[in-house]
């Protein structure tokens, strides 16, 4: 009697280890796959940001068929594509993403961006629509600026891009676009004025200089501005002024302008060479 209880402790204690050792197997797990987790959202973040385009599209491409029900892999995916300049497959994952009822507002504003990006202007002001107007983000606000420009609705596009330049630290950018939307409105003066802006927040933005030097050579501002430039810079701006100069029928002064320009760049400089010998070709003949 003494033995078979004893036997039967021993067998209880058996299962009871047995059951301890697969709870302890099963937190284990659970703790391993937390630090699977964790390692892919920095794998994540890192191929969004510093990774190569086309690497980061591979590594998303994988693990989203690996994961289907995985949004965030998605996303990533389809972030990936817009950094890799394939805005049309990202467009197609982020539609994907919507359908599946899995999208975050956040999501259908990249996705309206993707639209714009392969000239959906239609689509993807359908989309800007479809969202919640209490959903207020710079990205979302500088969209709704962009449809509006291609609307020609000025009105609108001035108060958008006015609200989306005051939501970030860093409105370089979309001062930069607003400011060419002025300069194709024939607003020079207020395209010089946004563009000035622009460069005190990011000296370095040489699409800016070039909008800034085409809006003061509209009003015969032939004179370069006092802002941050290298000696190229420098030599391409002049050459930009020479050639809206000679646009605009101040062929002396354009031309002057040009021979600065080649006398200016640090090395040979072909395009304003090729220009200036062009001109003068051209009074010769």
């Amino acid at each position: 009697m003494r033995h078979s209880v004893i036997v039967t402790l021993c067998l209880t204690g058996t299962v009871l280890l047995g059951a301890c050792q697969k709870a302890s197997d099963a937190r284990v797990d659970r703790a391993l796959k937390s630090v699977n987790v964790i390692d892919e959202s920095n794998l994540s973040d890192i191929m969004l940001t510093v990774g190569d385009p086309n690497e980061a599209v591979a590594y998303f491409q994988k693990s989203s068929a690996e994961n289907p029900d995985r949004p965030d892999l998605k996303r990533g995916l389809a972030k990936s594509l817009i950094r890799a300049g394939r805005a049309e497959e990202a467009a197609q994952v982020w539609a994907t993403l919507i359908a599946s009822g899995e999208a975050t507002n956040d999501d259908r504003v990249d996705y309206a961006d993707a639209l714009i990006r392969t000239n959906n202007w239609q689509e993807a002001e359908v989309e800007l629509n479809r969202i919640p107007p209490t959903h207020e983000t710079y990205q979302r606000y500088r969209l709704e600026a962009m449809v509006a420009d291609s609307k020609k609705d000025w009105k609108k596009a001035d108060s958008f891009y006015e609200i989306a330049s005051g939501m970030t630290t860093k409105p370089a950018g979309v001062l930069n676009n607003w400011g060419f939307s002025k300069l194709t409105r024939q607003d020079f003066r207020g395209a010089e004025k946004l563009f000035l802006d622009a460069l005190t927040y990011d000296p370095g933005l040489f699409t800016a200089k070039n909008n800034l030097i085409l809006a003061r050579s509209a009003q015969r501002k032939y004179d370069l501005p006092v802002i941050q430039m290298t000696q190229t810079e420098r030599a391409e701006l002049l050459h930009t002024t020479a050639l809206a100069a000679i646009k605009q029928g101040d062929v002396n002064v354009g031309r002057g302008l040009l021979q600065e320009a080649v006398d200016t760049h640090p090395q040979h400089f072909d395009a304003a060479a090729r220009s200036l010998a062009a001109l003068d070709n051209n009074v010769t003949n």
